[in-house]
C-alpha cells in the first residue's frame, strides 16, 4: 500500500495535537527526570519520574476528550455502485428468489 506524498504529510488537526502533547511531556519529563536524578545521584529516581512523565502523558492523551474533537473529519458520502459484472452463484441466487 503506497501513500501520496499529501497523504503522508497531512495530519488531522487532533492528532497533531496529540502527538504535540505525547512528545512534549515525555521530553519534558525525560529532562526533569536526568536532572534531579543528576542532582541527587539517584537513577532510580530519575526512571520513576520519567515513567510517572508517561504515564501522565497517556492520561492526557488516550482518551477522546472533546479537546480532540474540535475539529471533526468530514467525510464524503457513500456511492452506490451497481455491480454489473455478476458472478453465475450471484445470478443464480437472484433466480431463486419468489416473485411477488
Amino acid at each position: 500500500m503506497s501513500l501520496t506524498a499529501e497523504a503522508a504529510i497531512t495530519k488531522f488537526l487532533s492528532q497533531k495535537l496529540a502527538e504535540f502533547i505525547s512528545q512534549a511531556g515525555i521530553i519534558l519529563f525525560a529532562i526533569i527526570g536526568f536532572v534531579v536524578g543528576f542532582l541527587l545521584q539517584d537513577i532510580l529516581l530519575t526512571f520513576q519520574i520519567f515513567a510517572g512523565g508517561i504515564i501522565i502523558t497517556a492520561i492526557l492523551v488516550l482518551p477522546s476528550y472533546p479537546i480532540y474533537n474540535q475539529h471533526p473529519v468530514k467525510w464524503l458520502p457513500p456511492i452506490q455502485i451497481e455491480n454489473k459484472h455478476e458472478t453465475p452463484e450471484q445470478k443464480e441466487s437472484h433466480s431463486n428468489e419468489p416473485m411477488k
